[in-house]
């Protein structure tokens, strides 16, 4: 793939699009951007296609539609709306990297349509994976398309298998920081509110993935995203709490060497990997000193304070679509917790409870998959509608 690339943003205002754009600012010579999609940050979306003058901008909320269409149109950028024109804008040959950064199951049909074209998939949307990671990665065998990571961990695994085709992966080590509550224990978890639970101590994320992380899930789901995008076993995948998020992950080879990334605690430079590779280009990224970080520690995982990670583990080595159903149940959870609807812990009993309810299905359809979605959904809602009445 040849510079200047084209590149479509599947989700521009959040965290890792506006980093994506930064990125993308400062080397306007080898990245143009050809399409932008919000789903309802109208407004910021509209900066974005003005400074950047892309083809295509497609905003999900339909209601919306009017308000983007009338900014833009007599700028020459086309606009679409709804999850149609996020399929749409997808499925068009106006790109040559497609940034799947849609927060959530939303993400999986535009990723998807992209796939189905061939295109390079840079993806930060882990629950593409999660939610039916053996459907796509077959998906991206079919239509010979390519996944580069940018979840800093994948990304560190990804760069350290440059040039191990031929060396069998004994396992995978995937760091974690441990969050804000690193060390707590549940008679302080159950009085967390959500603007503690934002406080992330490392990386500077958008809410849903920052709670996540609190809660110890966001590792979960990366071990899910891993078994799939790295085609390893359950038991080949490993997680180490590391508070200094320094050495982004680890591989351990069949001779028992270890291959780790390190850096700076930056998801631009994941970002940026993924919009140049193969290549690796000059930036003005602060870099990393061994004197900032005299010691680097790591410890086990607390599974029995922070369950999630105990349920996404139980989750891995079952398969089917119970990825899918923890994954819609969580997605409920965490809005509920960021609304004040539901305390800390109740996430995790949210996401037991529903798992317990949805029908197990060993070999999901898509099809499947989407109704597993829509039920774990109204089943988490119920429960998290209960623990409301209940305090």
């Amino acid at each position: 793939m040849q510079f200047p690339r084209r590149i479509a943003i599947f989700g521009s205002t959040g965290s890792i699009g506006t980093q994506a754009l930064e990125v993308i600012a400062a080397h306007p010579d080898l990245f143009e951007v050809t399409v932008l999609t919000a789903w309802k940050n109208a407004d910021l979306l509209i900066r974005q296609a003005v400074q950047f003058q892309p083809r295509l901008v497609v905003i999900g909320e339909e209601q919306l539609y009017n308000q983007v269409k009338n900014e833009l149109q007599q700028r020459g950028i086309r606009v679409l709306a709804g999850i149609s024109g996020l399929e749409e804008a997808a499925a068009e040959d106006l790109y040559d990297i497609h940034i799947a950064a849609i927060v959530g199951f939303a993400g999986l049909k535009p990723t998807l349509s992209a796939i189905k074209q061939g295109k390079t998939i840079a993806l930060a949307n882990k629950e593409t994976l999660v939610v039916a990671g053996e459907w796509v990665m077959q998906a991206v065998k079919n239509y010979q398309a390519r996944i580069i990571p940018v979840d800093s961990e994948h990304s560190a695994i990804f760069q350290c298998l440059e040039g191990e085709q031929h060396n069998r992966i004994e396992k995978i080590i995937l760091t974690a920081s441990g969050g804000p509550f690193l060390g707590k224990k549940p008679n302080f978890l159950v009085n967390v509110k959500k603007d503690h639970a934002l406080q992330h101590p490392n990386w500077r994320m958008g809410e849903k993935i920052t709670i996540d992380s609190s809660s110890l899930m966001n590792k979960g789901l990366e071990m899910i995203e891993a078994r799939w995008l790295f085609d390893l076993q359950p038991d080949q995948i490993e997680v180490v709490i590391h508070p200094q998020s320094v050495i982004h992950s680890l591989i351990q080879f069949e001779d028992g060497s270890l291959k780790a990334q390190l850096g700076l605690p930056d998801m631009k430079l994941p970002i940026q990997y993924a919009l140049c590779y193969p290549h690796r280009i000059a930036n003005n990224f602060p870099r990393f000193s061994f004197r900032q970080y005299p010691a680097l520690s790591f410890e086990t995982p607390d599974i029995k304070t922070f369950r999630n990670l105990a349920i996404a583990m139980d989750v891995l080595r079952k398969g089917g679509n119970a990825a899918c159903v923890m994954n819609a149940a969580n997605e409920e959870a965490v809005c509920a917790f960021l609304k004040n609807q539901i305390g800390f812990l109740d996430m995790s009993d949210v996401i037991e409870q529903t798992l317990e309810k949805v029908s197990f299905i060993p070999h999901p359809s898509l099809a499947d998959y989407e109704e597993s979605d829509r039920l774990a959904r109204q089943y988490a809602q119920l429960f998290i509608d209960k623990i409301q009445r209940r305090n």
